[in-house]
């Protein structure tokens, strides 16, 4: 094994060695008087400035330098040796193309480098930042073919702002602009900055939108600097009105007609079958609640605008309203494109009409699809769905859903004796606009919120063991506050699972009362809530995920009946003892960016469930499980655990799922891009399931102070092939440390044998999945 290894060690180094040969003889391929382009650096030459303050704008200048050098690796620039050594191409495609344009990097030259320009751009950007007095330079330093430009930078002193003053006049937009000055950008004793001034306009004109001036532009504001008021590096601002300023950029306008076209299409458009704008009589008969909805074919409610849109007859416009409007008509799910056009009806009044042109969505739709699946408990099968949807089905943008499937799942890679599962089921879902309750809700959100009722059976066959009856229906709401914060609350969440053909072979082998509740009847009904936090949407280094989940099964109805399985006093409906406990989850997500093609990213999963009153376990559908793809990898899903019980003293010829009640779980994984579509991660997860209470039949299983004993830990790496519209990853892991190994033999190190395939058999583990695990 070790000559093996030495072998390897030296492959690697030759390899190495033949590719920073290769790498360094880029320049050979250079024509006579070419040098290479390695790059530009800014020095600046200025005792004054902050060691902070110099670093910062030394940054943001070599940033701004054109162009950019060939791009290294190590040092190294791989790139554009492909680009050298293959041959032009007599055409657009084949091996020499791909290898030389696609892969390869056209050579950056010092010909290519316009010096002076650099040198305006780092006097005009130093400039900007307060630096009035910037003189650069440049030298060209080269060496063996390579040249590097140095530009010497002699900023001067930077100007601080001594006063901010906005001029005052008696106009009405003026007057508006004096009641936001307070929370200006401009500060006294700040450094003169182009940015900050830019975006003090901005800022000025978002406010000023937010009071009716719908046609003002930041372009209408002028910031003068005056360096001459004040004594040393000083300047003083002034924010004023531009004198040419439209006289419509400082009028107020307010709301007049609000009309809509809910079946808007630009061919009719093209036929004149619409007039923007329209004149008064022909909108009467359109009218509700204050606006007019030009439907003659009735295929909407008028409602769903009302509550759609904010602006009604009379209001002064307002950009939140503006674009609140907008977001809420497009989170309604029924219009393709929607847009909106404000039409000047009266001038000299200062109103304007809003009008909606509404393009509608495929109303109906039928879809056939025909799937490969794969799960976290290592089954790999097929589905077959058939989804029928229509987006309208009570006229009020209300969506209705069906869907039947039927399914198979083999386990690829897992449990020897694991058997097979077909599944069967249909479903539906009506998702309505808005909240259905005996209470008032009042949403400003750009979502519309939603009441969801669902109604589902499934039909669960393992086959030589038993089928599983499942009925499910749920009714509740969906709401978001914002982009980052989501609602869901199910009001009443109802299963019921009922067993039926129960094999012997079952019985005989399911001996233990853990195995025995995998078939018990269940009823399990209740609210659940889930709460979701994430700005992972956001251009940030650092994003956040939470989730977090609270399920009350059974709990009014257990104190009111006085229900307690553990005095005998287990009660029943239908036959049925009903379930009764509290479950929590929390899922815990950061991510970190280092660069647009490299990142970090961490979970955490905590959870807990506790049966009490009526009943003395917790269902198994609702317990926690561990292993699997998207979970602990180095492990088959759910095969070990609780705690440090072993699952190989059961009965081999009997593989029983290993569940808990509480769960801890953590994972990492560094992840990198390779080549467009071709990512690759390195991965660390470590976590395990517990009982809440001591089982005779599995030692070990209780939660306790010693759980940090119990916990599991794998590694591997991964390729993930990100196609856009799929990822399909591919995880490769191995244990690190088994729970249910004796005390102080459970780090595996020692027995990592790469070369033996009995143990790459037992202890690589591949994981095939859809997505990312989180």
């Amino acid at each position: 094994m070790k000559s093996k290894l030495n072998r390897y060690y030296k492959y690697l180094l030759a390899s190495g060695f033949a590719a920073v040969t290769l790498s360094c003889s880029n320049t050979k391929f250079l024509k006579e008087g070419q040098m290479l382009y390695t790059g530009g650096a800014v020095k600046i030459e200025n005792d004054t400035i902050s060691k902070k303050d110099k670093n910062e704008l030394q940054a943001a200048l070599e940033e701004n330098l054109v162009p950019k050098p060939n791009s290294t690796i190590l040092g190294l620039r791989p790139k554009l040796y492909f680009y050298n050594i293959a041959k032009e191409p007599k055409k657009d495609k084949g091996f020499n193309y791909w290898l030389k344009y696609k892969i390869g990097e056209k050579p950056v030259l010092l010909g290519d480098v316009d010096r002076e320009f650099n040198k305006k751009i780092i006097e005009n950007y130093s400039e900007n930042k307060g630096y009035f007095n910037a003189k650069a330079t440049y030298d060209t330093v080269s060496k063996n073919k390579k040249a590097q430009v140095i530009y010497k930078l002699r900023p001067g002193a930077r100007y601080l702002i001594s006063n901010v003053k906005f001029q005052k006049d008696s106009s009405l937009i003026n007057k508006e602009i004096q009641t936001f000055t307070d929370k200006t950008f401009l500060k006294s004793g700040n450094p003169f900055d182009l940015d900050v001034i830019k975006s003090e306009r901005d800022r000025i004109d978002t406010g000023l939108k937010e009071r009716g001036f719908y046609y003002f532009s930041p372009d209408n504001i002028i910031v003068q600097a005056d360096s001459t008021v004040s004594k040393g590096h000083k300047v003083e601002l002034n924010v004023k009105l531009k004198e040419d300023t439209p006289d419509l950029a400082t009028e107020q306008f307010t709301i007049n007609n609000v009309i809509v076209f809910p079946t808007y299409n630009i061919q009719d458009v093209k036929q004149g079958k619409y007039k923007v704008p329209m004149d008064v009589d022909s909108l009467s008969k359109y009218a509700y609640d204050n606006i007019y909805v030009i439907d003659p074919q009735h295929k909407f409610k008028q409602k769903i605008f009302d509550r759609a849109l904010y602006f009604k007859k009379g209001d002064l416009y307002n950009r939140s309203n503006h674009n609140l409007s907008l977001n809420r008509l497009i989170s309604l799910g029924v219009f393709k494109f929607v847009k909106n056009e404000f039409v000047l009806s009266d001038s000299l009044n200062h109103k304007f009409d809003a009008y909606y042109l509404l393009t509608p969505r495929q109303i109906q739709s039928l879809r056939l699809e025909a799937l490969g699946r794969t799960n976290s408990a290592n089954y790999a099968g097929s589905e077959l769905n058939l989804n029928w949807t229509h987006r309208n089905f009570f006229k009020g943008a209300e969506q209705f859903k069906a869907a039947v499937y039927g399914a198979f799942d083999v386990q690829m890679g897992g449990q020897e004796n694991a058997k097979n599962i077909f599944r069967a089921g249909a479903n539906v879902q009506l998702s309505i606009p808005r909240i259905v309750a005996p209470f008032r809700f009042n949403s400003s959100s750009a979502f519309v919120p939603r009441t969801n009722i669902t109604l589902g059976y499934e039909l669960l066959n393992r086959t030589e063991y038993y089928k599983l009856n499942n009925f499910n229906a749920s009714f509740g709401y969906v709401w978001k506050e914002n982009a980052k914060k989501e609602h869901e609350l199910k009001v009443m969440d109802i299963t019921l699972v009922s067993p039926a053909n129960v094999t012997e072979a079952f019985y005989a082998q399911a001996t233990t009362p853990a195995a025995l509740r995998v078939v018990e009847e269940q009823l399990i009904f209740g609210p659940t809530y889930s709460y979701t936090y994430t700005n992972t949407m956001l251009p940030r280094t650092n994003t956040f995920y939470y989730k977090g989940t609270l399920d009350l099964a059974g709990n009014i109805t257990g104190l009111v009946t006085g229900a307690n399985a553990k005095k005998d006093k287990q009660k029943e409906i239908f036959g049925i003892p009903f379930s009764q406990y509290a479950k929590i989850e929390n899922d815990v997500r950061f991510y970190h960016k280092f660069t647009e093609k490299s990142s970090f990213a961490t979970r955490f999963i905590g959870g807990v469930a506790y049966p009490y009153g009526n009943s003395e376990f917790i269902p198994f559908s609702k317990q926690f499980f561990s292993g699997g793809s998207n979970s602990i990898r180095a492990f088959r899903a759910r095969t070990f655990g609780p705690g440090s019980y072993d699952p190989r003293t059961q009965d081999p010829n009997f593989i029983l799922d290993q569940s808990g009640d509480i769960k801890l779980e953590l994972n990492a994984e560094y992840r990198a891009n390779l080549y467009k579509f071709l990512n690759v991660a390195a991965f660390v997860d470590a976590g395990n399931v517990w009982l809440m209470h001591d089982d005779p039949d599995r030692p070990g299983a209780k939660f306790s102070k010693n759980f940090l004993n119990e916990i599991a830990v794998g590694a591997g790496v991964g390729l993930r092939l990100d196609f856009s519209i799929l990822i399909l990853r591919l995880d490769l892991a191995m244990p690190l440390r088994i729970p249910y190994y004796p005390k102080g033999d459970r780090w595996t190190f020692n027995e990592i044998d790469f070369g033996n395939a009995a143990w790459r058999k037992d202890n690589l583990i591949l994981n095939i999945a859809i997505g990312y695990p989180f």
